[in-house]
């Protein structure tokens, strides 16, 4: 089936002046289209919007430059670290000491100075550092996943309002068709029915049919407004209350993949590659609990000048202190061995996990494969019933003109007509959405 025919057929149907009111009458009138408003939204702007200042998208992104940061705060660990420590202090009562024939000697000062560099550097730490640094870089990875996992879902909920949004706007349209022609119908049979050439059951019959469609009106222009509030939450426009979406049908199959489409997807899902990640990072933390008991080898150095050395006790001297010193775990209380069992039981979830995600995955992936089969075969069909809705109500026309048939056996043709185009567009419509859901269950990015 030729597409392109298709989408041309359903919106020339669509935007033209009812044609009931043309057969009626008997005077042919031309087509013309529905104008949109120029602030129209297409879906690539909805999209746009919604992942650009959305919270989840902010938040995501802020998580990013944490990461970052705790990334910084791990490679110092390779840095030293350097103060600088000043101290005065009196002490009472000075204690002195007296010798015979040499008289007193005061053995420290009263008041005491000192001032000191401090300088201490860890030598080898067996891979702390650098494995701490590994497991900050890989929590930046999973933001990095995450991030484009929120944008993904953000732009398949975009895709589902703006189609959503589009079909009921096409809808309403098609339902102010037909309270139009119902209502010129209805001056013309009360017009007979003045003449008795009409009776009042079709006048009747033709005021519940109003009543009826304008009934569906109302509840496809309160879906609207719910669809609408969705979106300006969406796309954080709330100043604006009734946005319209410009109609754009035409969304492309991705490009199927030479390998299985299961395969393609576990490629490709962030929810398999999220998974990947987070056992790599719990892998990570593992190796660095084992770590916790190795040696910590470190120098340590000081540099500076005090007072209170003998003779001269308030002469201020130059001094330091320079060593070099080992911390050998022994025995921690089985603290480390808990958390190694621990950690290791976080791996094994993981991998549950893991199995768990790779079965939604195959079976979203079925699930859109089996809606876009479902949809594609509706659009055969009901291409065909449109056809044949349009010739039955040409020919009810005819019929209605020269007599062959009541007023009600036109409106009945008039609404099959109208009902054959609405399912005609909602097919077209699930078509478009079941495209962007195989995209999305492939790992096709959407946006």
């Amino acid at each position: 089936m030729n597409r392109r025919k298709i989408l041309k057929k359903i919106f020339i149907i669509i935007l033209t002046i009812n044609p009931v009111n043309n057969f009626i009458s008997g005077q042919g009138t031309s087509g013309k289209n529905v104008a949109f408003p120029s602030d129209s939204l297409t879906l690539e702007e909805i999209i746009s919007q919604a992942i650009s200042n959305h919270p989840t998208v902010m938040m995501a992104r802020e998580a990013i430059n944490s990461a970052n940061v705790r990334i910084s705060l791990a490679k110092t660990g390779y840095y030293p670290e350097v103060d600088v420590n000043a101290n005065y202090s009196n002490l009472g009562p000075v204690t002195k000491l007296t010798i015979p024939d040499l008289g007193s000697f005061q053995l420290f000062p009263g008041n005491n100075y000192s001032a000191s560099i401090n300088y201490r550097q860890v030598i080898y730490d067996f891979g702390r550092t650098r494995q701490n640094i590994e497991i900050e870089s890989e929590n930046k990875v999973i933001g990095e996943q995450a991030l484009e996992q929120a944008k993904q879902k953000l732009s398949l909920l975009a895709v589902n309002n703006f189609y959503t949004l589009l079909f009921l706007q096409s809808a309403i349209r098609i339902k102010e068709e037909q309270l139009s022609a119902l209502d010129e119908h209805l001056a013309a049979i009360e017009k007979k029915m003045a003449t008795g050439s009409a009776t009042e059951y079709q006048v009747l019959s033709t005021k519940v049919r109003i009543s009826a469609v304008e009934s569906q009106k109302v509840d496809l222009e309160a879906a609207l407004t719910a669809q609408q509030a969705f979106l300006n939450s969406l796309t954080g426009n709330e100043h604006v209350s009734t946005p319209v979406v410009k109609a754009g049908l035409g969304a492309d199959l991705p490009l199927l993949p030479s390998d299985s489409l299961r395969a393609y997807a576990m490629r490709n899902r962030d929810e398999v590659k999220l998974d990947r990640e987070r056992y790599t990072l719990a892998e990570l933390r593992y190796g660095m609990l084992k770590l916790q008991n190795k040696p910590l080898v470190s120098l340590m150095a000081t540099g500076g000048a005090k007072n209170g050395y003998i003779p001269y006790l308030g002469e201020l001297k130059p001094n330091y202190v320079v060593g070099l010193g080992v911390r050998i775990p022994v025995f921690d209380g089985n603290k480390n061995k808990y958390n190694l069992l621990q950690a290791q039981s976080a791996i094994t979830s993981l991998s549950y996990q893991s199995d768990y995600t790779k079965r939604v995955v195959s079976n979203e992936l079925a699930e859109a494969v089996a809606y876009l089969t479902a949809a594609k075969k509706k659009v055969a069909q009901y291409d065909l019933q449109l056809d044949q809705a349009l010739k039955a109500y040409s020919l009810a026309v005819t019929s209605f003109n020269t007599g062959a048939i009541t007023n009600l056996d036109l409106l009945d043709s008039s609404t099959a007509l109208s009902e054959s185009r609405l399912m005609m567009l909602k097919s077209q419509i699930d078509y478009e959405a079941s495209v962007y859901k195989l995209k999305a269950a492939l790992g096709e990015r959407i946006y």
